[in-house]
């Protein structure tokens, strides 16, 4: 059987082992945000590749891309995949920016964050990861981001085998860590960290150093046909 831990174990392990991650890899709030509607269902390398295109046509705030209509902004975000998708989420997102807040993220991210967070998420195409990711990176605002690798890493140490949906995930992991931003931040930065690069799909266990605590290792070592 796997020694048992809690979530702030789980995130001291990680941290010890990779070190503070510094996320949103973005300088700015405006760059934050266009990067988390950007990395829906691609890899950040992509992603990086689309923002310096749009640097290069002198787009590097929202107001910025405003100013641009879907079809000159969908060329250059082609490397993010679903360009054309994600064009009009950052033109659905700048048009709500304009006419509720006049540009001023200041003020957007001062309303009351429940507030906030359902007028965000009846933008078309903004889902919940994308919204919390929006809110924690670029507002500094206690939400915790679920995302597949979130999902992974914690079924596969066995926290639960509950099938749940965004909400009851959320709801698991903060009743069960401190609400602090810094935390909730790294945290989830360091779950990224660790699922890109180590627990993939196809995992590379021996570099994890979760190993002791994982269920869906021990299952594997002592079964190797064994699948998640």
């Amino acid at each position: 059987m796997p020694k048992t831990l809690s979530l702030p174990q789980v995130y001291s392990i990680l941290r010890n082992h990779q070190g503070p991650q510094h996320w949103w890899p973005g300088e700015t709030p405006d760059e934050i945000i266009i990067g988390a509607i950007l990395t829906q269902n691609v890899a950040w390398k992509n992603v990086v590749k689309a923002l310096d295109n749009l640097h290069s046509a002198g787009i590097y705030t929202l107001k910025d891309l405003d100013a641009f209509q879907v079809e000159a902004i969908a060329p250059l975000i082609r490397p993010t995949l679903y360009y054309n998708q994600k064009a009009m989420k950052l033109k659905t997102f700048t048009n709500f920016l304009r006419e509720r807040y006049q540009f001023n993220l200041h003020r957007m991210f001062s309303e009351e964050l429940q507030t906030l967070r359902s007028e965000m998420l009846k933008l078309k195409g903004l889902g919940p990861e994308t919204v919390d990711s929006i809110l924690l990176y670029a507002g500094s605002k206690p939400v915790f981001v679920i995302d597949a690798y979130t999902i992974r890493l914690l079924t596969r140490l066995g926290f639960t085998d509950k099938k749940m949906n965004y909400s009851q995930w959320q709801k698991f992991i903060t009743e069960r860590i401190p609400q602090d931003i810094a935390l909730y931040n790294d945290f989830h930065a360091q779950i990224v960290c660790l699922c890109k690069d180590i627990c993939r799909n196809k995992p590379r266990c021996e570099n994890c150093p979760l190993t002791s605590y994982c269920t869906y290792y021990l299952k594997n070592k002592e079964n190797p046909v064994a699948s998640s």
